[in-house]
C-alpha cells in the first residue's frame, strides 16, 4: 500500500474501496456498517471518559490508542460514504460553507466562550 501519511479525503475513499475489494471481499451492508460505526464511537467514548473524564481505566482499556480509535470511526464512515455514493470531499466543503454562513458571528457572541 502507498504511503498514507498525507492523503486527501478522496484518496482515503479510494484506498478503502480498493482494500475492501481486494482484502475485505465486499462491503458489509449499510445497516451493519451503521451499527459498527456506533460500536466504534462507543469505544472512543469509553477511552475519552477514562483518559479525560473521571472513570478509571480497566485492564482491557490500558493499551488503547486514541488515534487508532478515531481512525476506526473514520474507516467505517468512509465505507458508508462509498456505499451510499457520498463524495466526502464535496460534502465536507458544503458542510464547512454551511457552518461558516450559519455561525459566522454566533460563537464570537457567545458569552460562555469568553
Amino acid at each position: 500500500m502507498e504511503n498514507t501519511t498525507e492523503i486527501s479525503l478522496r484518496e482515503a475513499q479510494q484506498l478503502v474501496d480498493q482494500w475492501i475489494k481486494t482484502v475485505g471481499v465486499r462491503y458489509f451492508n449499510e445497516l451493519t456498517n451503521t451499527a459498527i460505526l456506533m460500536e466504534e464511537v462507543g469505544e472512543l467514548a469509553r477511552l475519552m471518559s477514562r483518559t479525560y473524564g473521571e472513570q478509571s481505566f480497566k485492564e482491557s482499556d490500558k493499551n488503547r490508542d486514541l488515534g487508532d480509535e478515531m481512525a476506526d470511526i473514520f474507516w467505517v464512515l468512509i465505507c458508508l460514504a462509498n456505499q451510499t455514493n457520498v463524495d466526502l470531499t464535496a460534502a465536507f466543503a458544503k458542510n464547512m460553507a454551511k457552518k461558516t454562513e450559519r455561525d459566522h458571528t454566533r460563537h464570537q457572541q457567545n458569552e460562555k466562550l469568553k
